[in-house]
């Protein structure tokens, strides 16, 4: 029987490996990822997988040769290897309707977001931030897929509790930060955000964590009916399925 072997392509990883261990293999910076076939479109438009919202996640799990622990990725990580997945299955452009008006992205045109590697202490996934009207001392980190997926949990489990209920910027934030003023319980961060996390604090971290945050930068620049604009990228069904029709 013969054997195929699928070409590959080597993708950076926007954090440089920076914010992994050393004996994490992620620390290189570096992943291998195979071109789609006819069985990664099958996971895309597997309806168990898309009914659950996991669709994404088992496409790019396939496709990632290295080895790696998928839910290790930070979420800017993944967003890169999902452009990279993207590029490599139907290549370069990508379609979008903006203000009623159809034009086509380069993905390759998208580059890594700048950030302050000397804020990055290497190989340690953590952050210092004093709340600036607060004055608390917290520390937190980037989120990697695995915590996303905690996070989705946690807000189906509220949701079936309170079906009205949606905290989730606030369940984000219990995921994010890691300590308040030295304090590394949990049962502590999740009482701070409820009852202390005043909410120009909430929306400074926030704005700091974005900041500190290697990531791929999803702003394009789009036409509209008066000109020009910058917009962030919008991932359609279509991104991974070109020939859908929406």
């Amino acid at each position: 029987m013969s054997e195929f072997k699928f070409p590959t392509e080597e993708i950076d990883l926007p954090s440089k490996g920076l914010l992994y261990p050393k004996d994490n293999p992620l620390s290189s910076g570096k992943v291998e990822m195979k071109y789609m076939t006819a069985k990664e479109e099958d996971i895309l438009t597997n309806p168990n997988y898309l009914a659950k919202g996991t669709a994404i996640d088992k496409l790019l799990q396939s496709l990632i040769i290295s080895k790696v622990d998928y839910n290790d990725l930070i979420q800017g990580d993944q967003n890169a290897i999902m452009i990279a997945a993207r590029i490599l299955g139907y290549g370069k452009d990508y379609n979008i309707k903006h203000d009623g008006i159809t034009q086509t992205i380069d993905l390759t045109t998208l580059e890594d977001k700048e950030f302050d590697e000397s804020l990055i202490t290497p190989n340690i996934n953590e952050f210092s931030f004093t709340l600036p009207h607060s004055k608390i001392d917290l520390t937190f980190k980037i989120l990697t897929v695995g915590d996303s997926n905690k996070i989705r949990r946690e807000l189906e489990g509220l949701k079936k509790i309170n079906k009205n209920d949606s905290p989730e910027m606030s369940t984000r934030l219990k995921h994010i930060i890691t300590s308040v003023n030295g304090d590394r319980d949990a049962k502590t961060i999740r009482s701070f955000v409820d009852t202390a996390l005043l909410a120009r604090d909430a929306r400074a971290l926030r704005e700091y964590v974005s900041k500190v945050q290697p990531d791929i930068n999803l702003t394009v620049t789009v036409e509209t009916s008066s000109g020009e604009e910058d917009a962030t990228l919008p991932i359609t069904a279509n991104f991974f399925w070109p020939d859908a029709g929406v």
